[in-house]
């Protein structure tokens, strides 16, 4: 593509992100609907953003289906354009706006893609470390793309590195992160697709805290009180002294996903154990016998594609 912004027609604004605004698209050249995320450089003597290079290093690692396109970037003034695949809606609409389109076979094919994309970040020693809703992106066929690697990072399968535990939107933050960890593995990941997974079949969020200490209530108050047989070692996690809960037996997953069919329950269940090592992982999920079970298409991508025609 020109490396150029007279090489784009901007059709509208998109939205605003947390270092920019975002901008539909043409490329003249070749008629490509795409998306500019335009990023301001405040001080050009800093740079570009750490998060923002973060996420430029990971597109530029990651070419997959269902991972987001980066195309292309080029400076504007005080500002960085990235010149991303334009993706026409996102599963967050959905979830808030078009219940009706969430069938259960969408659900699969949706879970199926996600998985997909988490199943290839992991096997490139990725962690996204922010999955969520608002960042899983729906494009015109119908197929789900992971968006927003801000807060990707590399990890080693060895492990031994320190990482931030601010990261991930909370209802979606893993139990060790929310106690502080520093040292964590791709599990993070994990747990938010298990999460996401059960709010697309209930069509509500299944772990939503207004605040750090509530939001990990909410967790033992579904998964009951940590063991170490449940959980080895949770005790010397940082901040595991700082908060104390009365002690709390789990709940049922028939009370915590009501009305959900039992292989869907056995499947959410594996994603969200307090143990990260014990979590099943994106490639095992892919196995699971909950998508071949009906109503699920055989092919889930030949299924009849959503309508997406809102603005985004």
């Amino acid at each position: 593509m020109n490396r150029d912004i007279t090489s784009y027609s901007i059709v509208g604004r998109i939205g605003e992100g947390a270092h920019g605004l975002v901008f539909k698209a043409n490329h003249l050249p070749t008629g490509r609907e795409v998306a500019l995320k335009k990023i301001l450089i405040k001080n050009i003597d800093e740079g570009i953003p750490v998060n923002v290079m973060r996420e430029i290093k990971a597109l530029q690692l990651l070419r997959c289906k269902y991972v987001i396109k980066l195309y292309d970037m080029f400076p504007r003034g005080m500002s960085l354009v990235l010149v991303l695949e334009y993706m026409s809606s996102g599963l967050w609409d959905m979830l808030h706006h078009r219940q009706q389109e969430l069938t259960l076979p969408r659900v699969k094919a949706y879970a199926q893609m996600l998985l997909k994309g988490t199943r290839y970040m992991h096997a490139h020693y990725v962690m996204h470390r922010d999955l969520k809703p608002a960042n899983l992106l729906i494009n015109h066929e119908g197929v789900l793309k992971i968006a927003d690697l801000g807060l990707a990072r590399l990890f080693w399968p060895d492990g031994g590195r320190p990482y931030s535990h601010q990261v991930a939107t909370r209802w979606y933050r893993a139990p060790e992160l929310l106690y502080g960890a520093r040292y964590y593995t791709e599990n993070v990941d994990v747990w938010a697709v298990g999460c996401i997974i059960a709010e697309m079949i209930t069509k509500k969020p299944l772990f939503a805290g207004e605040s750090d200490i509530e939001q990990l209530a909410i967790v033992v108050q579904h998964l009951g009180t940590p063991t170490e047989d449940s959980w080895p070692d949770h005790s010397n996690l940082p901040d595991y002294h700082k908060i104390t809960f009365p002690e709390s037996p789990p709940m049922s997953w028939t009370e915590i996903l009501p009305g959900v069919e039992p292989d869907a329950v056995n499947f959410i269940k594996s994603f969200l154990l307090y143990d990260e090592n014990k979590r099943i992982s994106a490639k095992e999920a892919l196995r699971h016998s909950w998508f071949r079970t009906k109503p699920t298409p055989a092919n889930l991508e030949d299924m009849p594609r959503p309508n997406l025609n809102t603005k985004r």
